[in-house]
C-alpha cells in the first residue's frame, strides 16, 4: 500500500498563477505544479529569508491554497498527532484554517468532528488531513476521507457535507478535490472505489463512476486533440478518462505498472504522462482523444524510471521528478521516455512532496525539511540545498505565489522571500 501522497479545465492558462493571482487547488490552477512567479528565493534557512512562519494548531500534509486576501489550509488534532499523546478517536478533529495572506496570522479556525470509527493508525505519519482544499470566489471545499466532502463559505460557515463511503485504509486518504464548472470532483478510491461529482452549491451528487481501485492521485482535466475536456485519473494497472460533466467513461489504457497509483498525472499538448510504482514499468505517456481500450493505439511509450509517491512536472519537452525513496532526481525526454539524467542528490533521503516548477527552477522538498533547488534544464545542476528542519515531517507540496515560496510541515507554515 502507498505512503501518500483540484482543478479546472486546462482552458485556464498558467497566467492564473502569475504574481497577484490565486492558487486555488493542489498544484495550482491546472494541477500541473507550475508557477509563473519570478524573483523567488533560492537560498534560505530558519533564520534567513523567512518572511513569517505560523504555528499550526495540528498536524497535516495538505498544501495551502490562496484566493483574495486569504490562505486556506487544513490540519487535524486530538488523535495520533506526531509528538503528542495518542489520545482518543472521539477527540479527533479536522480543522480548516483561514490565514491572512500577507502576515500569516490565523483569522479563523473551523473544527469538524470525525465520522467514527476512523483508521487507528496512519502509516508514515501521514495523518488525517492529507487532502489539499479547493477554493473559489464563494466557497472552500475540503475532503476528509470517510468524514466526507465539506463545503464552507469564506467566513468559516459550513454549507454542506457529502458522503463518499465508509472504508478506511492504513495509508489514509490523500486525493484532493477538483473544481470543474459547477462541480466538485473527488477521487474516493479508498472510501468506495468511486469517483464522485457534486454540485458546488448544494453538495448534491451529480454523477458517480465505479471501479476506481488502488488510486490515491488527484484527477486532472485536460483537452484532447478535438478541444474537448477529459477527466483523467490513474488506477492500479490503468489510466482512465471520463467526460467531466457526465462521468461517462471515454477510454482506458493499460499502464503495465503493477502497483497502486499515487503520483498525479501531468499533461501537455493532448498527451498525459503518469509515473508510479517501485519496480518494472514505472512511467508512460498516452495520447488523449481515444475510445475504449487505447493501449495499442494511443500509448506512446513506457519506461522503468518513476516514483511511488511524488508527482512530476513537464517543462520544455522534458519530465522532471524525484524518486520518493532513493532521493534520485530524474529528467526524461517527454517524446520518448528516454532518461536524460539520473542523479542521486546528497542528503535528499525520502521525498513525498510533489515537485514544483517556478522561475526556471524545480523545488523538491524532502520529508525531513530540506529543499533542493535544481535548474529546470536537461543537465543536472543543483543550485542550492536549504534546511528548515523543525523536528517534524514535511509531506506537503510547496507553493510559489506572490513572489514567495510557501512550505508546510507538521508544525508550521513557512513563508520565504528573496533577500
Amino acid at each position: 500500500m502507498p505512503r501518500l501522497l483540484l482543478s479546472s479545465s486546462l482552458t485556464l492558462t498558467l497566467a492564473l498563477s502569475a504574481a497577484g493571482g490565486d492558487w486555488p487547488q493542489f498544484r495550482g490552477p491546472t494541477v500541473s505544479g507550475i508557477s509563473t512567479e519570478k524573483g523567488l528565493p533560492t537560498k534560505w534557512s530558519a533564520k534567513d529569508g523567512l518572511a513569517w512562519k505560523t504555528e499550526m494548531p495540528g498536524a497535516g500534509t495538505s498544501s495551502p491554497v490562496f484566493i483574495g486576501d486569504r490562505i486556506f489550509i487544513t490540519c487535524y488534532s486530538g488523535y495520533n498527532v506526531p509528538g503528542q499523546p495518542r489520545g482518543q478517536q472521539s477527540d479527533l478533529r479536522r480543522h480548516l484554517l483561514a490565514l491572512d495572506r500577507k502576515t500569516g496570522k490565523i483569522v479563523w479556525n473551523k473544527a469538524v468532528e470525525a465520522k467514527l470509527p476512523e483508521q487507528e493508525t496512519i502509516r508514515d505519519s501521514h495523518g488525517y488531513a492529507s487532502s489539499t482544499p479547493a477554493v473559489d470566489s464563494e466557497r472552500v471545499y475540503c475532503f476528509f476521507g470517510k468524514s466526507g466532502v465539506v463545503a464552507f463559505d469564506h467566513t468559516g460557515k459550513q454549507l454542506w457535507q457529502a458522503d463518499v463511503g465508509e472504508r478506511i485504509n492504513g495509508w489514509g486518504s490523500a486525493s484532493s478535490p477538483v473544481l470543474y464548472g459547477d462541480l466538485v470532483i473527488v477521487n474516493a478510491s479508498v472510501e468506495s472505489d468511486s469517483l464522485f461529482a457534486f454540485d458546488k452549491k448544494t453538495g448534491k451528487e451529480k454523477w458517480r463512476a465505479k471501479g476506481i481501485r488502488e488510486s490515491w492521485n488527484t484527477p486532472v482535466v485536460v483537452k484532447n486533440k478535438d478541444g474537448k475536456d477529459e477527466l483523467i485519473v490513474a488506477i492500479q494497472g490503468k489510466i482512465l478518462a471520463f467526460n467531466p460533466t457526465t462521468g461517462t467513461a471515454l477510454w482506458n489504457c493499460a499502464t503495465d505498472i503493477r502497483w497502486y497509483m499515487v503520483p498525479s498525472i501531468v499533461a501537455h499538448d493532448g498527451i498525459v504522462y503518469a509515473i508510479g510504482g517501485r519496480s518494472g514499468v514505472a512511467a508512460l505517456a498516452v495520447r488523449t482523444g481515444g475510445k475504449g481500450d487505447v493501449t495499442k493505439t494511443h500509448r506512446v511509450w513506457t519506461g522503468n524510471k518513476g516514483s511511488n509517491v511524488s508527482s512530476p512536472v513537464f517543462h520544455d519537452k522534458h519530465l522532471y521528478f524525484m524518486n520518493d525513496n532513493s532521493g534520485t532526481a530524474f529528467c526524461l525526454e517527454a517524446a520518448t521516455g528516454k532518461v536524460v539524467y539520473e542523479e542521486r542528490v546528497p542528503r535528499a533521503g525520502q521525498v513525498y512532496a510533489s515537485s514544483l516548477l517556478a522561475d526556471g527552477k524545480i523545488y523538491y522538498v524532502s520529508r525531513d525539511g530540506r529543499t533542493f533547488v535544481v535548474a529546470a534544464k536537461p543537465e543536472f545542476d543543483l543550485i542550492e540545498t536549504n534546511d528548515l528542519r523543525d523536528g517534524s515531517l514535511f509531506h506537503a507540496t510547496p507553493v510559489a505565489i506572490d513572489g514567495k515560496l510557501f512550505i508546510r510541515s507538521d508544525k508550521f507554515l513557512y513563508c520565504l522571500e528573496k533577500k
